[in-house]
Formats: structure tokens, sequence, C-alpha cells
């Protein structure tokens, strides 16, 4: 079976749901979690030859980046402790997500991508694409996707 099994997050109720159900997996399995959120990267926000006075403020970028970051893996931590599910929990700055949770699922020796499938909603889902059909189409981890 499997024994660790990496659990990527976007923060949306339906993550949500496929965390519950990923840790509940993990627990019949015995396997361990890695909670896993690509957060965005900070870009600099230029207007023709006019860059904003804020746009240089990185380091409060990367403090809400954690802070968010924080919350959506509280979620997974949560569960986990509370199912006796060993996890630990990771994030990386990567607007590629699905590059991203392939990468992690390699660097941390994941044997299982467990993750729901759509994230994002409406129009900027169409636009950005399926990450989770990435995923499923690029990952050499075996990947189950939570409806």
């Amino acid at each position: 079976m499997y024994r660790h099994i990496l659990v990527p997050t976007d923060g949306s109720p339906l993550s949500a749901r496929a965390i519950k159900e990923a840790v509940k997996f993990a627990r019949s399995s015995g396997a361990k979690i890695t909670g896993f959120y690509a957060a965005p990267e900070f870009r600099l926000p230029v207007y023709g030859d006019y860059i904003p006075p804020q746009a240089f403020n990185t380091g409060e970028f990367q403090r809400h980046t954690r802070e968010v970051a924080d919350k959506h893996l509280e979620v997974i931590e949560r569960a986990a402790r509370a199912a006796g599910v060993r996890c630990k929990c990771v994030y990386v700055a990567n607007d590629r997500p699905a590059e991203a949770i392939i990468e992690a699922a390699k660097k941390h020796r994941c044997d299982l991508i467990f993750m729901a499938s759509h994230g994002r909603r409406g129009l900027q889902g169409l636009l950005l694409g399926s990450e989770t059909m990435k995923v499923l189409t690029h990952s050499k981890t075996p990947v189950l996707v939570h409806r």
C-alpha cells in the first residue's frame, strides 16, 4: 500500500473535503502525509514606465503569503493530528501549481498524490485550465483525485 501521501491544497472548499478523505485514506493504509501549498510568486507590477511605490514591498508580500500558506496548511495539520496520522507541511512560491506539486512529490519521495478534482472556479478556472489534469497527465507518481 502507500506509505507517503502528498496532499496539496489551494484553500478551496473542495480541497478541504479532499483533505478529510486523504487523512482517512492515510490512516487506513498507515501512511504519513506531506501537506503542500504552492503560493504565488512576487511580481513587480510595471505599467509602461511607471512602477507604483508600494510595488517594492516584497517583505509585506512574503509575510502575507506565509500567513495564507500557514492558514491553508493548518487545515491539513489539524485533520492529520486528530486522526493520529503523521504529517509535515511545506509550501513553495511557484506560479505553476501543477509543476510544483509534481516536484514536491519527487522531492519528498511521496508514492501517491491525493488531490481535489478542481480548485479555481468560474472564468479564472477555465482560463488557467485544470491543475489537477496537468498533474494527472505529467506526474510519474500515482494520483488519486477526489471529487
